[in-house]
């Protein structure tokens, strides 16, 4: 028996892209940092919380580039002039992206105690029927 791949299923035209899409989301390099939680918040919503203590709003960017939704986080190195003993705390700049479905839209973001909270909303695909008319040949 041949295995098929997913893409490949002949029930399932048009979804060619979901391999890539898949393999995408598995090269997408992210790695542990910063920690987060991704949460339904209703039937229809989603809100992601990225744990970001030590960054200001300014220090954070929030895109949606090729169905990927990307928060970036540089934060400027404050350590000239000052003597650590320690550092344990590093000024330290990460990439995180999500891979959106067709149809989920970013909301707002909101800082809040060290935590960014971004809002998504999936739309309801209205339900078509079409008929298709059968000619003669």
């Amino acid at each position: 028996m041949t295995k098929l791949a997913l893409g490949t299923h002949p029930f399932l035209l048009g979804f060619e892209q979901l391999e890539r899409l898949v393999e995408r989301t598995a090269k997408s390099g992210n790695e542990g940092y910063p920690p987060y939680n991704i949460e339904q918040t209703s039937e229809n919503s989603y809100r992601i919380t990225l744990a970001v203590a030590g960054f200001a709003e300014d220090d954070l960017s929030i895109t949606v580039e090729d169905n990927a939704l990307v928060i970036r986080g540089r934060q400027a190195d404050d350590s000239e002039g000052r003597v650590f003993l320690h550092r344990g705390i590093a000024a330290r700049q990460f990439q995180r992206s999500f891979v959106l479905a067709d149809g989920v839209d970013v909301g707002e973001a909101i800082m809040e105690n060290g935590l960014l909270h971004v809002d998504l909303t999936r739309a309801i695909p209205e339900r078509i029927v079409q008929t298709i008319n059968i000619k003669k040949g």
